[in-house]
């Protein structure tokens, strides 16, 4: 039997953050988060407090939560030291649900070889965190790990193809992380990395004369339609004429992230129950839909954009209780602040051809105001930079660690119940 570590049993769940970061795989499409627990102290900038500490953290909250509403269907990778290994508490997790990333600093020794290979008797699944070299320690824990990922900020570009090569076996993937750019994306896929971590695919790679779709300004024209207060009637004849803008507009109301009590059959029927501030909320959805207008909630992407529109939107509604409009105008500030990332136009382009509000121009452009500082505080959750700079912007805010961690939880939820529905 082994023992719980101390730590395991006096953590605060007040002093975490949790932050899930995606993980890609050749296709572009989510495969996977990993799970980081941060303290929450304001002078702790990024820093995880005892490794055993904060996967107890993870361990503990997924165990609460399920692991099915912080992940959805996807896997989750949780970051595991020689104390959480040794320890029972790592069985609370389920095998088919995680990946346990064993961190640079385990000493493959005889009992944590065992171990390893006891958990993955057990059906539990391994990688290797942080490898920068072919050391004779990762050597030894070759033949039991699953995912071997490599440091692309730690390895040189001319040592990274012979490292890549240097791990390539039919039982072992290799994950890229820390991809910054499409460049350094581009090279690994060259050299059959199947997985990738970083945050390059929300980049916005701007080109120069890139014109949005017919399908994309239609969409556009009609949220200009809702912001003018156009009728209803006017409304419905712009969505009836494109047919993929109508069929994924019915799908995405008749989701349980919609909160329709009963099934929408029709648009008219949609625009009556569900009114303007919901249409314009599946619009703005529609905007990341794939080329052929299928919405796909494993787009990055649009699972990062959708997260933080619900975030945002769920923060405003703790800062101004009962304010439904300020509620909606954070929803638009999260979902369009990576529409830059995804026409890869400047910001300023796509706001020229978009009717938006002030505060949420000024927030998108310039971070200015309280909607500037919640879109802050989503970006600073999702890079897991959780220090001083998140505890200012939550003093600003009015708003505890507590609450903060609530509302995270909450919007992974509901874009969980999105793509589950849509899907």
């Amino acid at each position: 039997m082994h023992a719980d570590p101390p730590a395991a049993r006096s953590v605060s769940s007040d002093d975490f953050f949790l932050a899930r970061q995606p993980i890609l795989g050749r296709d572009q499409h989510l495969v996977a988060f990993e799970l980081l627990f941060r303290a929450a102290g304001e002078h702790d900038d990024a820093q995880l407090t005892n490794g055993a500490a904060a996967t107890a953290a993870v361990i503990s909250h997924a165990s609460l939560l399920g692991m099915e509403q912080v992940v959805g269907k996807q896997v989750a990778f949780v970051n595991v030291d020689e104390v959480v290994l040794m320890s029972d508490f790592v069985r609370f997790l389920p095998p088919r649900k995680v990946i346990l990333e064993i961190l640079e600093t385990v000493k493959p020794t005889e009992p944590i070889l065992a171990r390893v290979a006891e958990l993955k008797a057990l059906g539990f699944k391994f990688a290797l965190d942080d490898v920068v070299t072919h050391s004779d320690d990762i050597s030894k824990l070759l033949g039991l790990v699953d995912v071997i990922k490599i440091d692309l900020q730690g390895v040189g570009r001319e040592r990274l193809a012979r490292l890549a090569a240097s791990f390539k076996a039919p039982t072992c993937k290799l994950l890229a992380e820390k991809v910054e750019t499409q460049e350094e994306f581009e090279l690994c896929m060259e050299l059959g990395f199947e997985y990738f971590q970083g945050y390059y695919f929300a980049r916005p790679a701007i080109l120069s004369g890139k014109k949005m779709s017919p399908s994309e300004m239609a969409i556009l024209h009609l949220l200009e339609l809702i912001n003018s207060n156009a009728d209803t009637q006017t409304i419905e004849l712009a969505v009836k004429r494109d047919a993929l803008i109508s069929l994924n507009l019915l799908r995405l109301m008749n989701s349980r992230a919609a909160g329709a009590s009963r099934r929408i059959e029709s648009l008219s029927q949609a625009l009556l129950q569900l009114g303007r501030r919901q249409l314009q909320r599946w619009l703005q959805i529609l905007l990341y839909s794939a080329p052929g207008g299928q919405v796909e909630l494993d787009s990055p992407l649009l699972q990062m954009a959708t997260t933080r529109g619900k975030l945002l939107e769920l923060i405003a509604m703790r800062v101004w209780p009962g304010d439904a409009a300020s509620a909606e105008k954070a929803f638009t500030v999260g979902i369009m602040s990576l529409m830059d990332a995804m026409f890869a136009m400047p910001m300023a382009d796509i706001l020229a051809r978009a009717d938006v509000d002030d505060a949420v121009r000024d927030a998108l452009l310039e971070r200015k105001g309280d909607l500037g500082v919640m879109l802050q505080v989503a970006k600073l959750l999702e890079g897991a930079e959780t220090g001083r700079a998140l505890a200012v912007a939550l003093k600003k805010l009015k708003l505890s660690v507590r609450e903060i961690r609530e509302i995270e939880l909450a919007a992974f939820e509901w874009v969980r119940e999105l793509a589950y529905e849509v899907h």
